[in-house]
């Protein structure tokens, strides 16, 4: 069973890796740059001057090459290749990681049957992520030069949902804990715990919305926008439920205001739970108020910066890192009432 649950959380690693590299391929703009599905022959690379021309040469019929990337070289071409051949690939050696293991442990004995399950449930959510990182790219290709927002939300969503049904699945293999509680838990504790998992997927969808318009590189200030707290033009389109995934403006202070709410709805929970627990419920809680207060801090830095490569970067790690102790944090309330 240990050996099963250490697996696991490597293909927690595994995902969480892929999140950066998905991550990375869009702030390189190279996510556009393979513009065919083969997930089997897509595997293998350009091995030729040859297959380097062919490739190259499929990119420059799409609108981002005609209308943004004209000017570039085949050597220019290569460096966004192969951010998003990695992506690709990794995604591939994801589900080797899974299924090979699988098969071992299965015919080991080593797998107890109500977890079969829950792996065919993993293998069905990681072939609809495939898919739905195609139906994303593909939104690019004709008439975009990038994907569209809607889509890359729903692709990173889908990540997040892979990721903590894993780790959920992990954590539920760790044998009974004799958990220290000066005064018991109550319901609403487990309430609280479990709207911070939620609320911080939301987080992680509008943190593709701000990536998918780039509506980072403007209202580079804070804590106002154009001078106020609550901005003018929130909802200009038609109709008004547009502004929340298409205005710019309204996606980027619908996402400084849930940062606001999540941490609130922290430190309210945080102060229940830690006055009635010691020891792991403590600590956990501890963790996610650390790790939610410095990914706030970070995402201030990443907009007064301007969206610089490496704190963005970050930024999204720490967004996954956070929902993975809010989620485990969840767990152990959960367990202990």
């Amino acid at each position: 069973m240990r050996g099963v649950q250490i697996w696991l959380y490597i293909l927690c690693l595994m995902v969480f890796a892929m999140v950066l590299l998905g991550g990375a391929t869009r702030l390189t703009d190279s996510g556009l740059s393979i513009t065919e599905w083969r997930p089997l022959i897509g595997m293998i690379p350009p091995l030729s001057d040859l297959d380097w021309q062919s490739v190259f040469q499929k990119y420059q019929q799409i609108p981002e090459y005609a209308q943004v990337n004209a000017d570039m070289s085949l050597d220019q071409f290569k460096r966004i290749f192969w951010w998003e051949w990695s992506h690709r690939a990794l995604g591939r050696l994801i589900g080797i990681a899974l299924v090979l293991p699988w098969i071992i442990f299965s015919l080991m004995g080593a797998i107890p049957k109500h977890l079969q399950p829950k792996l065919i449930i993993m293998l069905l959510l990681g072939g609809l992520q495939g898919f739905l990182g195609w139906y994303m790219v593909k939104s690019g290709l004709v008439d975009r030069i990038d994907v569209s927002q809607y889509r890359l939300a729903i692709h990173l969503l889908m990540a997040g949902l892979i990721f903590g049904f894993i780790l959920w699945v992990a954590l539920d293999m760790t044998p009974a804990r004799n958990f220290q509680l000066v005064l018991p838990l109550e319901r609403r504790d487990v309430i609280m715990a479990g709207a911070l998992v939620v609320l911080l997927l939301a987080q992680i969808g509008l943190g593709a919305l701000v990536a998918g318009l780039h509506a980072g590189l403007s209202h580079n200030t804070w804590p106002l926008m154009d001078g106020d707290f609550i901005p003018e033009g929130l909802w200009l389109l038609d109709p008004m439920i547009v502004n929340l995934f298409e205005n710019v403006l309204t996606v980027q202070f619908n996402h400084r205001m849930l940062a606001y709410v999540i941490v609130l709805v922290a430190l309210v929970h945080g102060f229940l739970v830690i006055r009635k627990s010691d020891g792991i419920i403590k600590s956990s809680a501890v963790m996610v108020l650390l790790s939610l207060l410095f990914q706030v801090a970070l995402g201030i830095a990443v907009l007064l910066l301007v969206v610089p490569f490496s704190l963005a970067l970050a930024h999204q790690a720490l967004a996954f890192i956070a929902f993975a102790v809010a989620l485990r944090h969840f767990y152990l309330i959960k367990s202990a009432c």
